[in-house]
C-alpha cells in the first residue's frame, strides 16, 4: 500500500521545494509537477510531490490524520 500526505510549499528552487508538514518542513522533488507555487498543496510520496490538491482537500485530509493520531 502506498500513502502520499498533504503538504504546503513553502519555497522553491530549481525543481525542488521545500515543504511544511504538521509544522516540519522536508524536501520535495517536482520533477512529476507543473505550475506549482508556494502556498499550494501537493501530495508527497516517496520524497516526490505528486499531484497537486486545494486547500480543502489538504485540510480535511490533514485533519483526519490528526484524529488518528498521526500526525501532530
Amino acid at each position: 500500500m502506498c500513502l502520499s500526505i498533504p503538504a504546503k510549499i513553502i519555497e522553491i528552487k530549481d525543481d525542488t521545494a521545500t515543504v511544511e508538514i504538521g509544522g516540519n518542513h522536508y524536501s520535495a522533488g517536482l520533477q512529476m509537477l507543473d505550475d506549482v507555487n508556494p502556498g499550494d498543496y501537493v501530495l508527497l510520496h516517496a520524497g516526490f510531490a505528486i499531484q497537486k490538491i486545494s486547500d480543502q482537500q489538504a485540510r480535511e485530509t490533514l485533519e483526519l490524520l490528526r484524529e488518528m493520531g498521526d500526525l501532530s
